[in-house]
């Protein structure tokens, strides 16, 4: 279905209601006890912004009535993408990467492989809003408007053999223009996996735009994974392929640290990384620190993935 754009994203931008007047009115209409509905995150913030498709808001996920989001600046100036760099600051060399026209291949345990755009995929599905905790193993945090759809729409079009158990997915690979690609200790391109039944959670999901717009370069443009129950190494960015396989993948943080950066990733705030603790994370976008919740909070719809597996063997195996 051919999704037709909404004429109220071509009114004039000085309608928009400017971020830190809108979250400061959240505080005011709090403090006079009302309730704040995560509905009007979309339709007084980002209305009026300029993504090409339109979208609808999904608050089934919504958790942080109470926590203001973190500001579009430091999402999009604060990224983790080792294909351009080992640095938060990495948004003005991962202007490099082209992403039109963009490519992906499903391919592997499936009826018929298949490549096709990534335009023309968007097309073809509904797309939501969803406002998801981000929360990185190096024990920081942010609240994140993202648009996009649940992965399972992908098996829509895949149509996977029953013999599949396990979905991998991979970056581009380009060195010309990602300088990170060109340290060959690293295993490139990017790859990760989940198993089917993860996959198939309607938590997990392909982002292609934030705050409104289309996806900036620096946070995966123009397709990326969001897993908000697991640390933030598994929400692979750029994603050009997804290959259904039998075999339980090694990928790629796995490959370099195992005993750091296990295949399972589910946040816990009991089983520390080698180098951060998780009990605690620092907010963002307003440098506090907050508690760490077992499965970043979402434990309502993902803990029954995990019901015969030892919560210490969910993170570094």
């Amino acid at each position: 279905m051919l999704l037709k754009k909404s004429s109220k994203w071509n009114n004039n931008k000085q309608n928009v209601t400017p971020e830190s007047i809108y979250l400061n009115r959240r505080k005011i209409l709090k403090s006079m006890g009302f309730a704040i509905i995560p509905v009007s995150y979309n339709s007084l913030l980002f209305a009026n912004q300029n993504y090409k498709y339109n979208y609808k808001n999904n608050n089934k996920y919504f958790l942080d009535p109470d926590r203001s989001l973190t500001e579009e600046k430091k999402v999009t100036n604060y990224n983790n993408f080792y294909e351009f760099g080992s640095t938060k600051n990495i948004k003005r060399a991962a202007q490099k990467l082209p992403i039109s026209p963009w490519t992906i291949k499903i391919d592997g345990l499936v009826n018929k492989e298949l490549t096709f755009d990534i335009d023309d995929l968007i097309k073809k599905i509904n797309l939501e809003e969803r406002i998801y905790r981000l929360r990185c193993v190096e024990a920081w945090s942010m609240l994140v408007p993202w648009i996009g759809f649940p992965l399972k729409e992908i098996f829509k079009i895949a149509k996977p053999k029953s013999n599949a158990k396990y979905l991998v997915m991979k970056t581009f690979y380009d060195p010309v223009i990602a300088p990170g690609q060109r340290q060959a200790w690293y295993p490139w391109p990017y790859t990760e996996a989940l198993t089917i039944e993860e996959a198939l959670n309607d938590l997990s999901f392909l982002a292609t735009g934030v705050y409104g717009r289309e996806l900036p370069k620096q946070n995966g443009s123009p397709l990326r994974l969001l897993l908000p129950w697991k640390y933030g190494f598994k929400s692979i960015k750029s994603i050009v392929s997804f290959t259904f396989v039998e075999k339980k993948p090694v990928v790629f943080w796995e490959k370099i640290l195992p005993k750091e950066y296990g295949f399972w990733a589910n946040v816990n705030p009991k089983i520390h990384h080698p180098r951060w603790k998780q009990n605690v994370e620092k907010d963002i976008g307003t440098g506090k620190y907050r508690n760490t919740e077992i499965y970043n909070g979402y434990g309502k719809w993902v803990a029954y993935l995990y019901k015969d597996m030892p919560q210490n063997d969910q993170l570094f195996r």
